[in-house]
């Protein structure tokens, strides 16, 4: 029997961190075989049906993307975003309009050239390009479902940790979060798209689990160790009071943070640090007062350009930042400029075909290339600076020239609106120092601009040359590797000496373990997801601001990453705070 089976862990892939105990919900995909027509095939008819399913299909996206936003944040909702766009790719309806033409019903057309799209761009040097093969088979998917009136809808009843071989995007979005404890799959890794979702969702997901789904039984507790990689099958009743105990004890956490909501982050010996937010969108900001952010540290403005075949207008760009403004009620907002190129291309530019997209033609580098995209954009937040404090942050710049060319375009900006009576502000202009040639430059880069922010995801990776979306070395990626740490540091003495702040806006700036080096070294801001506000509070509010400078010191000094979090662990633990990992 069921009951009496005994314990078994299965080792796995730590994809998002937490605990989680409940039945487990087995999700096998639904039977998408297109089976040959009974009949003569009605080429009209059939077009009729493919125009139905892109609609259904987009209309679906949209509520994936929302729900997405809600639960998770703008970086996941921009992945339905995407996929999106491949709904409309011109180059996808056109095969299967010919297809169709052909003779194959549109259920046999999508599913033969989806598949020949996704194996083609698998063959493909361009590292984004190889990367969209799985974005392709999920859309593909998604409208087969549509053509065959299979529903992919179905969810678990009651809470319940959900096992899977694999799980597309649109899978784990879909389900109603409350019905989610955790997440377990035998596929993908630590930088899947389900992984990214669950982690930004507070979900607990361990991947890379082999065999779990043969060796689970359905409706039975199985507890799932997201920080550990652990699933454990028809655990003991030790081990799952042992859990329950950790459950509550992370509930009564939660609720002691939650005091801390409207209290100030500031250090024993009287240092102040702003903790902010990352958005995407206007309406994130209500979702973030929960928390208490002090700010936007990080306004995503990508959103207004995706699923577009043309740019956004100054207008309808305005309409967006100075929402942002009032709703932040005095409180600094920070527009990151349009940040595109890399993982990120939008159809109305003319890309150029590059071996290595993510030191290619991205950030600032295409703004300045287009300044009939900067200027617009500039404008209407310039505009929106009328009504509140803005500062205007210019991603991916690394030398001095280009923060000179782009102070210069602000200032064409606000003659241009000058000129013509248009009601505007004065905004802060800073850069992310996001590679390290503007971190060791950042004493030259420090008299050109009011403030740096620190783009931890992007320096991590340009430092330590890592690709953190590759499985075979994302186990590289390291951001308190102490050559990243040293560069932060760099970036922090710099700023003091030239009297601008400096903050930081990647993940690791919602990471409490590495909260008393940033303090140390210099961070003025931290802007996160809103959900790591509470706990990075917490630890500012413990550690005193002499002492975390002289342990950022010494934590540059030491040779190893497990090192600095052994030393950081201690840190905390002697001043009496644990943070969760």
């Amino acid at each position: 029997m069921a009951g009496d089976a005994k314990e078994r862990v299965i080792e796995g892939i730590a994809a998002a961190p937490g605990l989680a105990l409940g039945p487990a919900w087995v999700y096998r995909p639904p039977d998408l075989t297109v089976l040959p027509p009974a009949g003569p095939v009605d080429p009209e008819a059939e077009l009729g049906r493919w125009e139905a399913a892109r609609r259904q299909v987009r209309e679906r996206l949209d509520e994936l993307a929302g729900r997405a936003r809600e639960h998770a944040g703008e970086d996941e909702a921009a992945i339905f975003a995407a996929h999106r766009l491949l709904v409309d790719d011109p180059e996808l309806d056109g095969q299967v309009r010919q297809a169709i033409a052909g003779g194959r019903t549109a259920a046999a057309a999508v599913a033969t050239v989806t598949e020949s799209f996704a194996e083609s761009l698998e063959q493909l040097d361009d590292e984004y390009l190889r990367g969209r093969a799985a974005d392709i088979r999920d859309v593909g998917r998604q409208l087969l479902a549509a053509l065959l009136g299979v529903r992919l809808d179905l969810a678990p009843e009651e809470p319940s940790v959900i096992v899977a071989h694999d799980l597309a995007p649109s899978d784990t979005a879909r389900w109603p979060r409350e019905r989610v404890l955790g997440l377990v799959t035998e596929a993908g890794g630590a930088t899947s798209h389900v992984a990214i979702l669950a982690r930004a969702a507070g979900v607990p997901a361990v991947a890379g689990a082999a065999g779990v789904v043969a060796a689970v039984t359905p409706g039975q507790p199985v507890v799932v160790d997201g920080s550990a990689g652990q699933v454990v099958l028809h655990p003991t009743v030790e081990r799952r009071q042992a859990v329950e105990r950790a459950l509550a004890a992370r509930a009564e956490r939660a609720r002691t943070l939650a005091a801390l909501r409207d209290l100030p982050a500031v250090t024993p010996d009287g240092r102040r640090v702003e903790l902010a937010v990352n958005i995407g969108r206007p309406e994130d900001i209500a979702a973030a007062e929960e928390f208490g952010p002090e700010g936007v540290g990080l306004f995503r403005t990508e959103f207004l350009f995706l699923d577009r075949s043309r740019p956004p207008g100054e207008e309808t760009q305005w309409q967006a930042y100075v929402a942002a403004v009032r709703a932040l009620k005095g409180r600094r907002l920070v527009l990151r400029t349009l940040d595109v190129g890399a993982d990120k291309r939008l159809p109305f530019i003319d890309w150029p075909d590059e071996m290595n997209p993510a030191l290619g033609w991205r950030g600032a580098r295409l703004s300045l290339e287009r300044p009939d995209l900067l200027q617009t954009q500039l404008r209407a937040m310039l505009r929106a600076a009328a009504e509140g404090p803005v500062s205007v942050m210019f991603p991916m710049v690394t030398t001095l020239e280009e923060v000179r060319r782009l102070r210069h375009a602000v200032e064409e900006a606000a003659a241009s609106l000058e000129r013509e009576g248009v009601a505007h502000g004065r905004v802060e202009v800073g850069i992310m120092v996001e590679t390290p040639a503007a971190a060791l430059s950042a004493r030259a880069l420090a008299g050109a601009v009011d403030f740096f922010s620190i783009g931890t995801n992007d320096l991590t990776q340009y430092t330590l040359a890592v690709d953190r979306t590759s499985q075979q070395v994302a186990a590289l990626y390291d951001p308190l590797h102490p050559a990243v740490l040293r560069l932060i540091l760099e970036v922090g003495r710099a700023a003091e000496e030239a009297g601008i702040w400096a903050g930081v806006c990647g993940e690791l700036a919602g990471e409490p373990l590495a909260t008393p080096f940033l303090l140390g070294a210099g961070m003025a801001e931290l802007s996160m997801h809103p959900r790591a506000l509470p706990e990075v509070k917490r630890v500012i509010r413990a550690v005193r601001y002499d002492e975390a400078r002289q342990l950022a010191g010494e934590l540059v000094n030491l040779p190893t990453g497990d090192e600095v979090r052994r030393r950081l662990r201690s840190f905390l633990a002697e001043r009496g705070v644990e943070p969760e990992t």
